[in-house]
């Protein structure tokens, strides 16, 4: 009962949120199931939420393979080995952290169709985050533009975890910019159309500066 009503609350929060910021896109909520084990995922998808979240290739294909009846739209969020993306990159619906040349390149090699990814950008310069710096992206568009089997739905942000209210502003909203200068850009494989940003304690902020995907775990499982 209790994962129902937190599933309840965070849906309607997020759709307040939409209203509140005056948000005109789509916002899609994706689970973040690494918390949690196959028996709390697949009751969580009973409950109507299919767009789930794993950042381990291990527990990635232990669930994949479990759920594989399920109607299940498949994200991996977290950063991916360049010897384990032939594990998962044909069974992954969207992969959110694209932070290398290399990691694209290997992508490419051993993608069997198209795949969906998201260029993990890190604007605020942690240096304990992955991401490609602002100085980096111009050289990463040319290089991916070359790639047939990647394709660029946007950009994927993480905010450092001790960011005031202002800098979490500043971070979302320079992201939104970034997204839209690459979309200018008209480049065949890269549409640019969505934002993966925003978590379980500042996706309010992420909605209103354009998130079109909030990842959020903690909040369904507390």
């Amino acid at each position: 009962m209790a994962l129902e009503q937190h599933k309840t609350s965070i849906f309607q929060d997020v759709d307040q949120v939409v209203a509140d910021s005056h948000a005109s896109q789509t916002v899609t909520i994706i689970a973040v199931t690494k918390y949690v084990d196959v028996d709390t995922t697949s009751q969580l998808i009973e409950l109507g939420v299919n767009h789930l979240g794993e950042n381990r290739v291990d527990q990635f294909l232990k669930k994949y393979q479990a759920l594989a009846n399920k109607p299940v739209t498949w994200h991996f969020i977290g950063s991916l080995q360049r010897r384990k993306v032939k594990d998962i990159i044909n069974l992954v619906d969207y992969f959110h952290a694209l932070d290398s040349i290399k990691l694209a390149q290997e992508i490419n090699k051993r993608a069997d169709h198209v795949i969906n990814c998201f260029l993990q950008v890190n604007l605020s310069e942690e240096a304990s985050k992955h991401g490609f710096l602002r100085d980096e992206i111009e050289q990463a568009l040319v290089a991916i533009a070359d790639m047939p089997k990647i394709n660029l739905v946007g950009l994927m942000t993480m905010a450092p975890l001790a960011a005031s209210q202002t800098e979490l502003e500043d971070l979302f909203a320079a992201t939104h910019q970034l997204k839209e200068m690459i979309k200018a850009k008209k480049i065949k494989n890269m549409p640019m159309t969505e934002l993966s940003m925003g978590m379980s304690g500042d996706y309010p902020l992420a909605i209103k500066h354009g998130a079109t995907f909030v990842r959020i775990g903690k909040l369904f499982f507390q």
